[in-house]
């Protein structure tokens, strides 16, 4: 416990054999509860589990018999501990991936009722882009730019990186279970807590690389992602500021998409059909389109400025 609050650590794992045991060791006396769940493993996982819980009575183990993915064994951990009743929940990968050094900052904003969701943040750690590898580091710039959109946290950095801690009262709120199961759960996470208005913040932890092994297909992994973020935002938009407060940055999020995507592209396909068929461009048709384009993304920048506006003070510095 740290000033009277009870801390749990959800650690999901499948095939971890190299490294479970490395990491359930590491993790601080301040801890009360590791909830570890063991995800369909093929290897030897589930017996170190229960090694080391013959050793550690606080490890609490859940097993699954099939493969159900990230998301859905992170939902059924959380899930135990609501059922545990603790009072913040931090969420620690099985591959010794993350520092736990790191979590006593990861979980301190959450013990103060500062916040009541913090996330680890690897690029604000000094020569982050000499350790992560080198696409990771780039895609995390793109995916970090569509979880802004998605998410409503503008202010958010490094949305990927799974080092979290959580307090009971957001927990129940989310509705947890309902997690998305595969890669993604981060986002899908961080726009439940903002449907809700509940307060985050970053913090800096150390990125680690060396013997885990990612189980990403990176391909396939992106496109997932990328088209999950683009549902996300347009549902986050629709719930939170057309059906439960209407707010008229939707207006203008809906008149930049008619009028960079419905109006600008068919025009731009005519000016080009037009000038490869007469040999000069088309006057009327670059005046309507330079026009559309222009109150096009004049409308997108109002929109975001807007949307920015409406979600400032639910990101602590």
């Amino acid at each position: 416990m740290i000033k009277n609050k009870t801390i749990g650590v959800v650690m999901p794992a499948h095939n971890e054999e190299l490294l479970i045991t490395e990491t359930l060791q590491g993790i601080p006396d301040f801890v009360d509860k590791i909830i570890v769940v063991n995800d369909a493993s093929k290897d030897n996982t589930k017996e170190k589990i229960l090694a080391e819980q013959a050793k550690q009575s606080r490890i609490v183990f859940i097993d699954h018999e099939k493969n159900k993915g990230l998301g859905a064994t992170l939902a059924d951990g959380y899930v135990k501990a609501l059922e545990l009743d603790l009072d913040c929940i931090a969420v620690m990968a099985g591959d010794n991936q993350m520092d736990p050094a790191d979590l006593e900052n990861i979980v301190m904003p959450i013990i103060d009722e500062t916040v009541d969701y913090t996330k680890g943040n690897r690029l604000l750690y000094k020569g982050a882009s000499k350790i992560m590898p080198k696409y990771r580091f780039f895609g995390n710039i793109v995916a970090t730019f569509l979880t802004k959109f998605a998410t409503g946290y503008w202010q958010l950095i490094d949305p990927q990186c799974g080092y979290t801690a959580i307090s009971k009262k957001a927990l129940d709120k989310i509705d947890i279970a309902t997690l998305k199961k595969g890669y993604g759960y981060n986002a899908d996470i961080l726009y439940r807590l903002n449907f809700y208005n509940f307060k985050i913040t970053d913090v800096e932890v150390k990125p680690v690389y060396g013997r885990e092994k990612s189980g990403i297909k990176l391909f396939r992994y992106t496109i997932d992602v990328c088209w999950f973020l683009t549902k996300m935002f347009w549902r986050r938009l629709m719930e939170k500021y057309f059906f439960r407060d209407f707010h008229p940055l939707i207006l203008f999020y809906f008149f930049s998409f008619v009028s960079l995507i419905l109006i600008s592209i068919p025009l731009i396909i005519r000016f080009f059909v037009l000038y490869f068929q007469t040999g000069q461009a088309p006057g009327t048709t670059l005046i309507i389109l330079s026009f559309s384009l222009m109150m096009g993304f004049f409308s997108f920048g109002f929109a975001i400025w807007l949307d920015m506006e409406s979600n400032k003070d639910l990101f602590v510095k």
